[in-house]
């Protein structure tokens, strides 16, 4: 039953992934980046700039809502998870190293339409009379299409992510970190599922001010653990990093490139970058935008930009680390998969679940290397798990009402724990699949408002054009009369 259920998600997720969603979000970062005139790269350094500006570990308690760093925290909680670790090796492993190259750009690209979700997420946002905050894709769904069309995309929507992230998806988390957790120290995975399941229950029961205070403290530490680490290794491995970028942009364009005896084709590396990149950075996906309507700032832009950061961080920095450190240890020179037969070691020996542990311990030692992964997964499954779990249930408040919060929090409990003893392949499937379903009625929807978007982000670059200018005149001013004295 298990394996009939696997081949048939594993089809729907084939066509999803190697054409709806290539297409889906190569078009929306494409559109959003040319329209804006790449708010990206021109607004980059403001999006840095705002993040430091708002940066606290007590961002203090906001109400029905969260500072501009918390919802940030929020937001890169979710995006920095199994998929930075488990989901990047799975990729090399079926897509070959040039998946990584793929997950670049659809993570460049995703930048600018995590901006359009965010700048979005804010205009349409609902604040009650107690203070208390709503926002996310389902509002500007309805927004964009009036009547039972856009009731009809939304509730899809909302039905997709309490699927894809608040049961599925937290299945992955927890199964990822119970996996992980029993090879490096030998924990029971029904052990591990049941400490995830109190940890997470306590800050479920604490509402939006208590998860975005675990939050605002969480992110910062964690990611600044595992790149340190990272850069450890590629310092000590220094020699095999041109080699592995060279890898990276071969298996990325040529057809016929071999490692360890196996071919990867130009569209498996596409396929895998773009589906491991949505469930990496999830630009696009209409996710983080519900921890970004929650933000207390003075206008869309301010947001968006910091938005644009999160899916920064995720692929170009954290899954970036992954793939130097797997890659430059076990493909280059004479790693294990550049030597060996890639195709047995892959089916019996080496998984995603594993792989990133046989190369820490490459230089840390066989223990602590797996040690030293279990323990940065830990901070990133159990992080996601907390912020998907509030964007789950914005959706169930909305479709249900509050009543059936209680409810679903117990129903995801229960899936987190089971998540921790079942098949890996089969949670990670069904979780591709709910997830890029989600995609489908976001793009849409931003499509369709990119109008309110552009009027936004171009006010904004020609203000500062304008700025500039003006400046520019004030200087040439300035430089005349001194002249003339």
């Amino acid at each position: 039953m298990e394996e009939a259920l696997l081949g048939i998600v594993t089809t729907i997720n084939n066509y999803l992934s190697n054409y709806i969603l290539i297409i889906l979000l190569l078009g929306m970062g494409i559109w959003f980046t040319v329209r804006t005139k790449a708010i990206q790269f021109r607004c980059f350094g403001e999006g840095w700039r705002r993040v430091f500006g708002d940066f606290s570990l007590r961002g203090g308690n906001q109400g029905g809502g969260m500072t501009s760093f918390q919802a940030l925290s929020t937001a890169i909680a979710a995006q920095v998870g199994t998929g930075n670790i488990v989901g990047a090796c799975g990729a090399i492993i079926v897509g070959g190293p040039g998946a990584i190259f793929w997950m670049w750009i659809i993570a460049l690209l995703g930048m600018a339409t995590n901006y359009a979700e965010a700048v979005m997420a804010q205009k349409t946002r609902v604040v009650d009379e107690d203070g208390t905050v709503h926002g996310g894709p389902v509002y500007y769904i309805t927004t964009a299409f009036k009547g039972n069309g856009g009731k009809f995309l939304a509730g899809f929507f909302a039905v997709a992510i309490i699927l894809a992230l608040g049961f599925m998806g937290c299945m992955v988390q927890s199964n990822s970190i119970a996996e992980t957790m029993n090879t490096a120290f030998g924990v029971p995975t029904w052990v591990m599922g049941l400490i995830i399941v109190v940890l997470a229950g306590i800050v479920f029961i604490g509402g939006v001010s208590r998860l975005a205070a675990v939050t605002e403290k969480i992110v910062p530490v964690m990611a600044i653990l595992y790149v340190l680490g990272s850069l450890i290794v590629l310092v000590m491995n220094a020699p095999a990093i041109p080699a592995t970028f060279a890898l990276i942009f071969e298996c990325a364009f040529n057809p016929a490139a071999t490692v360890g005896g196996a071919t990867f084709g130009i569209i498996a590396a596409i396929s895998q970058g773009a589906k491991r990149g949505l469930f990496s950075n999830e630009a696009g996906m209409g996710s983080t935008p519900h921890a970004h309507a929650l933000a207390e700032v003075r206008d869309p832009h301010e947001q968006g930009v910091v938005a644009m950061i999160g899916v920064f961080v995720d692929t170009i920095v954290v899954v970036t680390m992954t793939a130097l450190v797997v890659l430059s240890v076990l493909y280059v020179g004479d790693g294990m998969l550049a030597t060996g037969d890639y195709a047995t070691l892959t089916a019996e020996t080496i998984t995603k679940t594993n792989i990133a542990q046989l190369a820490f311990g490459q230089f840390f030692g066989a223990g602590p290397g797996a040690w030293f992964v279990a323990i940065c997964l830990l901070f990133f499954a159990f992080s996601t798990i907390l912020s998907w779990n509030l964007f789950a249930k914005l959706n169930v408040e909305w479709l249900f009402g509050k009543k059936a919060v209680l409810p679903f929090t117990i129903i995801a409990l229960v899936f987190i724990f089971l998540g921790s003893l079942l098949s890996n392949d089969l949670v990670w499937e069904m979780a591709d699949m709910f997830n890029q379903l989600m995609v489908i009625p976001n793009a849409i929807a931003l499509f369709a408002l990119s109008g309110a978007v552009l009027s936004i982000a171009n006010a904004k670059h020609d203000k500062k054009a304008t700025d500039v200018a003006e400046e520019k005149l004030e200087d040439e001013a300035r430089a005349r009369a001194n002249r003339l004295k």
